[in-house]
């Protein structure tokens, strides 16, 4: 985790979680005192993980919670006054968000994080896997689309089109999408 962003509306909890977060490699901490604050700041800029100190002055937290949640994947952490805790986790809980009673002690605080950092690096993993595979159906629906015109204009079998990619994208020494784009480019009106 590289970035963090801290709501509140005390400049005291905004020290006393940077201590808390101190322990970590955490190369941007970023602080807002409100929801609005906090909702515009994650249109400019990514996050690894927020920390939200609820109430905030222009509302409870769960909702600023909930859109975070929504908009990134960054993990989150909504610390509430114990009276309302459960009321609160059971609005948030679904969403991924990790609900802390107030005052949070910091092995309790640090344990959230340490969870926090290893879903969020699992995630990331999945997401790094997941944009590979989107790459690999449009690379196959592109070739797929050149053969297809392959067999429409020249009159090849989808063996013979098949062939004539694979033998073209080895010729040329570049990726079957390459040559899949110029046939394309070539044939398709």
């Amino acid at each position: 985790m590289d970035s963090v962003l801290i709501v509140s509306n005390t400049s005291a909890t905004f020290e006393v979680l940077s201590l808390m977060l101190g322990s970590e490699k955490f190369s941007r901490i970023s602080t807002m005192q409100s929801g609005n604050q906090a909702r515009q700041e994650l249109i400019n800029a990514e996050y690894d993980l927020i920390v939200i100190d609820a109430p905030l002055p222009d509302e409870l937290g769960d909702d600023f919670a909930l859109h975070a949640a929504e908009q990134t994947s960054a993990g989150i952490i909504l610390i509430v006054e114990n009276e309302i805790l459960a009321d609160v986790n059971a609005n948030v809980e679904d969403m991924g968000i990790f609900v802390m009673p107030k005052p949070a002690s910091p092995e309790f605080f640090y344990q959230a994080v340490k969870l926090l950092t290893a879903a969020r690096n699992r995630i990331s993993v999945l997401e790094d896997e997941n944009k590979k595979l989107q790459e690999k159906i449009s690379e196959i629906r592109l070739v797929d689309r050149a053969k297809l015109v392959l067999i429409q204009r020249l009159e090849m079998t989808e063996q013979q089109a098949h062939r004539y990619i694979e033998k073209q994208s080895m010729d040329m020494r570049q990726s079957r999408a390459v040559t899949a784009q110029n046939i394309l480019k070539t044939y398709d009106m």
